[in-house]
């Protein structure tokens, strides 16, 4: 029997992650530019996400993340949802 695909619809929430993202680098001068956990929770709160989407950012773990560590650790949550095809990665 062939494999049925299954047929995800990307939200209206589709890359409002990778505006947050955008954002919290914005001025960002060099790639060693850091942010703080509290920084993107309250871009988060302020771009008013959806609660599947906070929930990605609260499990930051405590720190400071330049944008590459801070896209790694977001996607890796997403992918562990399996929310990618629906709200997008970031990068």
């Amino acid at each position: 029997m062939p494999r049925q695909a299954t047929n995800i619809g990307k939200s209206e929430h589709y890359g409002a992650l990778q505006k947050v993202v955008d954002s919290l680098f914005a001025d960002a001068d060099s790639p060693k530019h850091t942010v703080r956990r509290l920084d993107a929770l309250l871009a988060a709160e302020a771009a008013d996400l959806p609660e599947e989407l906070m929930e990605v950012v609260t499990l930051l773990p405590p720190g400071s993340y330049t944008r590459q560590r801070l896209c790694d650790q977001l996607n890796s949550s997403i992918g562990g949802h399996a929310w990618g095809q629906v709200y997008g990665t970031v990068e």
